[in-house]
C-alpha cells in the first residue's frame, strides 16, 4: 500500500491537473464571444468569391472578397455555426470552395465594420444552404 507521502504527491498532482484542465476550459468559453456583436434584426446579402472555408468547432468560417460600393475589394469574414451542425444541415468540409462565387445572407455587425453572422449560402449553380435544421442525414466529406 503506498505510503501516506505517495498518496499525498498523487492528490497534489491531480488537484493540479484538475485545476490545469479547468483554466483552459474557462479561458476557452471567455474567449467565445456573445452573438450581441450581429444585429439580427437586420440581414444583408454580399456577393463575392471564397477565399477560405474553415471547417471546425466552435465556428466554421466563410471569408470571401467581396466588392464595396466603391469597387475595392474587401475580406469579409463570415461566421457559422459549429461543423456537428452544419452538418445536420446538410453540409460538409467541401460544400464551399476557395474560387466559389457565393451569395450570402447575413446579420451584419453592430459595429458597422466588414463580417456578419450565416443565415443562408446560395451556392454556385443556385442551391440555397441555409440554418434551418433537416434532421438526421448521412453525408460525404
Amino acid at each position: 500500500m503506498p505510503s501516506a507521502t505517495k498518496w499525498s504527491t498523487a492528490a497534489r498532482t491531480a488537484a493540479l491537473g484538475l485545476a490545469a484542465a479547468t483554466s483552459l476550459a474557462s479561458s476557452a468559453s471567455l474567449a467565445h464571444h456573445s452573438p450581441a456583436v450581429f444585429d439580427r434584426s437586420r440581414e444583408i446579402v454580399v456577393e463575392g468569391v471564397v477565399t477560405e472555408f474553415r471547417w471546425g468547432q466552435p465556428h466554421s468560417w466563410i471569408h470571401m472578397n467581396v466588392a464595396d460600393d466603391t469597387g475595392a475589394v474587401r475580406d469579409w469574414t463570415i461566421e457559422m455555426d459549429p461543423a456537428s451542425h452544419l452538418r445536420r444541415r446538410g453540409w460538409n468540409a467541401k460544400t464551399v470552395k476557395p474560387g466559389d462565387h457565393v451569395a450570402v445572407t447575413v446579420h451584419p455587425l453592430r459595429s458597422g465594420e466588414i463580417g456578419g453572422q450565416y443565415v443562408s449560402v446560395e451556392l454556385p449553380g443556385g442551391k440555397v444552404m441555409d440554418a434551418t435544421y433537416t434532421g438526421p442525414q448521412v453525408l460525404d466529406d
